[in-house]
């Protein structure tokens, strides 16, 4: 990781996505900026003030409404209201009331919500939700995860609310609960002692929304309990427990305590195991026997003479049992797939469920028509099907059963990183003179910012700090991958969740809560594993054509079977002992339509990028998933050669005997992007750069200087010349030694078919200098940022993909411009938002393991897509009875259920071996010779990058052909 001093101490190590409203600048109160909002509208048709006039009164009337001012001669109106009262939305219909034509809202505010989706069950499910909530006005984009069974929705706030997205997703036949919105970033739940009434809550609440920094506070007056979002720059726990406890009037005694609520997800997770395992025992409490009267018992005596009783005419004891104990499998454990197809169908799209429903409604009410018809005759026979029914729900519960156990621990790696954080810190008091008087044990989230906190030898670090004192060793391998203990001294960054190893550090904490390291990797993963895959694609246009392809071929079947038998197509000896040909064509058209699963279609990709992620993500290499998230275009970060140069200027001071603080000031300061810097420094032009700088400004160049700079450039050395008044001065050589791992690093690549290609501003005898080193072959040297992007362009152009490795500082417009970014070390806001990939730690090795894991995760969905597929396209014949004429094979609709059941588990389990991935071992053991791999050239997330850190901006384009 970087290290950063004192001056960084505000700079997260992780840049969240945006997208949450209800930013606020520091030390000012966002609750008090939210109690009201302003919105502007068009109004056109207003030809004098009287029109004014009655706009303003119509409005001035709302509930909520605190104001509102009408100007005639822009045709515009300006509102301010309460959002708890009122929206956007009734005020411009209550306009539109007067005849007047409202145009669209302007300055509009996005706001972000996370839902929690229950009840999806296929792609086709996801994207209905996906459809009803793009529908919902005041939507500006949703996406929806079918995996991780969450959706993210960015809306304008002034149109609508959370509370209608959430009726829209019920409305569609889903369950939804909010997880997180853009306003509850940090956030406290806190358990209340010495409230007796319901006013001492209100006395509560009204203490805290007075503190400064205090955004929202929620009470519980049942369970009391409160929650307090909070701004960390402001305010904190501790401060609001006492806040809290100062409230209370003698006698009267309050306090607050943390509180932890139940895990939402795992809670449901359970929930829903819990649910699908009962329901499957008590369908089997009642198939079983079914299956039992129907298949086995009539074979034995004397059951069987005891089932073929007739009871009434020709209605036996084994058909009126199979009805009784079938019909509360069909109507009361299966009705979940009646609610299911009803809300498809309703919103115009077909799922698993409206399979289930047709399969198991054909083989129940035929059966039924079985038992009224046998009631009713002396002389009918025919067989029922109500083992088909009971058994068929039963195989298909087991199959959901064993799916959600199985989707429940492709989050394993995610979760096992939220619970690095320890539980408590150690928290020092100290006095003015910065010694520590006294250490209290306090809970982890009661830390605040700028906390001074000791962690000893064998603890894990809490939270996000800069050491103030103490050297040490942190173990940061469960977080960044690194295998070996970094050295950690004063001015050094830690990170929360890591182990400090053999020394005692002081540490000033610098971000809690969601703003640490560890919160944003996994709010970084998570939003990876919600973005759809671009192979996710073919799942989803599959999805579209798929039940109404299976329940057509269904029908075909059976009116094929049916039609062949009326006409004795086939030997009568072909139907089984009990059928006639319409019952062997409709268990041939039953078996085709519950065989067919449009489940694991749609779990294909999802489940295999949720492992994946995870996985990348515990291993230090952090994948954003499919598309890239907008990429940022700046290029303001402090230069590495640049800080190389203070550093050393400031050691030749003290050496010197300057000791004097004094700084002379620089004026008209001004950055030359791939050249160096220009200012003027008391009335004097001063230029520290490279060659093509001092030609920028006509600064002659001695024969003298020009030879010391070759010779510098020869030894791989990057020549920095000063001009003060456009005469040169003096010259620096900076070097930046290769990594150790950047040859192997090289040649692995080539031995994966991966081309490797040299881009830097250099010049040209140091760029060839260390990519002879390396081994790389094609070089473009003396090129500015700009012209990295060009050349990036020049690569793709020629319809290679292109993949970019830099270090995020003045490579930002390359790695935007690359089919991948890859950034090198997380410390800069850059490398978190221009780049696809981010390697936690700056080993070049970690490129290997990128290209490595999304290989095998590409190859994994591949195969996931061959079982899902495979067992509908192996599956679909035999079910029609393919086999049937030569083998006498077929498959009976209760079977064909279990094969439906059982491929969702396999594509499942198969994304779970992910979980086994490790590190490609022997990076320096090469095969020889390159290969070529044609799957790198499919999917842009595939063909990664690689290289340098060799030089400042010395970076290895990778392109694969």
């Amino acid at each position: 990781m970087e290290q950063n001093g004192e001056n960084h101490l505000k700079d997260p190590l992780l840049q969240a996505d945006g997208g949450g409203s209800g930013a606020s600048p520091a030390g000012a109160s966002p609750r008090k900026e939210r109690k009201t909002r302003k919105v502007m509208f068009n109004v056109r048709g207003i030809s004098c003030a009287s029109c004014a006039v009655s706009i303003e009164t119509v409005v001035a009337g709302l509930k909520g409404v605190e104001s509102v001012s009408v100007s005639p001669l822009q045709g515009q109106a300006v509102v301010q209201y309460r959002p708890e009262e009122t929206d956007a939305r009734t005020i411009k219909e209550a306009i539109e009331g007067l005849n007047f034509e409202v145009d669209e809202l302007q300055e509009q505010e996005i706001a972000v919500c996370r839902l929690r989706i229950k009840g999806m069950a296929c792609t086709s499910c996801s994207e209905s939700v996906e459809r009803a909530l793009q529908m919902v006005p005041g939507v500006k984009k949703a996406a929806v995860g079918l995996a991780l069974e969450e959706a993210k929705v960015h809306f304008d706030p002034n149109i609508t609310s959370r509370d209608l997205i959430i009726e829209a997703i019920e409305d569609a036949g889903f369950g939804a609960d909010l997880i997180s919105s853009g306003d509850d970033v940090n956030k406290v739940h806190l358990k209340l002692e010495g409230v007796s009434s319901p006013e001492d809550i209100k006395l509560i609440q009204s203490r805290l929304e007075s503190v400064e920094g205090v955004n929202n506070v929620e009470c519980d007056t049942a369970g009391q309990t409160i929650i307090v979002a909070y701004d960390p720059d402001v305010t904190g726990p501790r401060l609001l427990i006492q806040c809290i406890q100062d409230a209370a009037q003698p006698p009267k005694y309050f306090n607050a305590s943390l509180y932890s609520p139940p895990k939402q997800r795992e809670a449901e997770r359970h929930h829903e195991i819990r649910n699908y395992r009962n329901q499957f025992l008590w369908s089997c409490l009642f198939s079983v026997p079914v299956f039992m009267f129907s298949m086995v018992l009539p074979m034995i005596s004397p059951f069987g003479d005891w089932l073929f009783y007739k009871v009434c005419n020709n209605m036996t004891i084994g058909m009126l049992l199979r009805w009784l104990l079938c019909s509360p499998v069909q109507f009361i454990i299966g009705w979940r797939f009646y609610v299911g197809a009803y809300h498809a169908l309703k919103r115009g799209y077909s799922n698993m469920d409206v399979l289930v429903a047709l399969g198991t409604n054909a083989a129940y009410f035929y059966s039924v028509y079985i038992v009224l018809k046998a009631l009713t005759s002396e002389s009918f026979e025919g067989q029922d099907f109500f083992e088909t029914s009971a058994m068929l729900i039963s195989f298909i519960l087991l199959g959901k059963y064993l799916e959600v156990v199985a989707k429940g621990k492709t989050s394993d790696a995610l979760s096992k990183l939220t619970e690095l954080a320890p539980e408590t810190a150690c928290l020092l008091t100290l006095d003015k003179d910065g010694n520590a008087i006294s250490e209290t044990e306090i809970s982890t989230q009661l830390l605040q910012r700028n906390d001074v906190i000791k962690i000893v030898p064998g603890e894990k670090v809490p939270v996000d700090g800069v050491v103030i004192k103490g050297q040490s060793h942190v173990n940061e391998s469960m977080i960044t991958g690194e295998a070996r203990p970094i050295a950690k001294k004063p001015g050094d960054k830690v990170i929360g969740g890591t182990v400090n190893d053999n020394g005692c550090i002081i540490v000033k904490v610098t971000h809690v809560g969601s703003e640490t390291a560890l919160s944003q990797i996994v709010q970084l993963v998570e939003a990876a594993q919600l973005a759809r895959a671009p192979v996710q694609k073919l799942a989803d246009r599959i999805s579209r054509f798929f039940v109404p392809t299976v329940v057509v071929a269904a029908f075909l079947t059976w009116l094929g079977w049916f039609v062949a038998g009326q006409f004795d197509i086939y030997p009568r000896e072909w139907i089984p002992k009990a059928m006639d040909s319409f019952e062997l064509a409709l268990q041939f058209g039953i078996s085709v339509l519950v065989v067919a699963c449009p489940c694991a279609l749609g779990l294909a990709t999802p489940t295999a990028v949720m492992v994946a992620t995870g996985k990348g993500a515990s291993q230090g290499v952090l994948i954003k998933g499919g598309n890239a998230l907008e990429k940022a275009h700046k290029a303001n970060s402090e230069h590495p050669l640049s800080k190389a140069i203070v550093e050393y200027t400031k050691k030749l001071r003290e050496q010197y005997g300057s000791h004097s603080d004094h700084m002379m000031e620089s004026k008209d300061f001004e950055v030359h992007p791939g050249a160096g810097v220009s200012a003027n420094v008391e009335g004097k032009l001063v230029l520290v750069g490279n060659k093509r700088l001092m030609q920028e400004f006509e600064v002659p160049i001695s024969s003298e200087v020009e030879g010391h700079m070759s010779e510098t450039e020869e030894l791989a050395r990057t020549c920095v010349l000063v001009s003060i008044d456009r005469t040169i001065c003096g010259a620096l050589a900076v070097s930046d030694p290769l990594k150790p791992e950047a040859g192997r690093a090289i040649s692995y690549l080539s031995s994966m078919g991966i081309s490797s290609i040299m881009v830097t501003g250099d010049n040209w005898a140091t760029a060839k200098s260390i990519a002879k080193e390396v081994g790389i072959g094609t070089v473009f040297a003396e090129i500015d940022p700009v012209g990295k992007a060009e050349k990036i362009k020049d690569l793709q152009m020629k319809g290679l993909t292109v993949a970019m490795v830099g270090d995020g500082i003045n490579d930002s417009p390359a790695l935007a411009a690359a089919d991948v970014g890859l950034a090198i070390g997380a410390g800069t806001d850059v490398a978190i938002e221009a780049a696809d990939i981010v390697l936690m730690r700056s080993s070049l090795e970690d490129v290997i393991t990128a290209i490595d894991l999304s290989r095998k995760t590409l190859s994994r969905i591949r195969l996931n897509y061959v079982w899902a597929l495979g067992y509908n396209v192996l599956g679909m014949p035999v079910a029609a009875g393919v086999l049937f004429p030569f083998t006498g094979i077929r498959l009976p609709p209760w079977l064909a259920g279990a094969c439906m059941a059982a491929s969702s588990v396999s594509v499942v389990c198969s994304s779970l071996l992910l979980q086994l991935y490790k590190k490609p071992l022997h990076v320096e053991e090469v095969a020889a010779g390159p290969k070529n791999d044609p799957d790198l050239t499919e999917e842009a997330s595939v063909g990664l990058a690689v290289l340098t850190e060799t030089e400042h901006d010395a970076n290895a384009l990778t392109r694969t052909e």
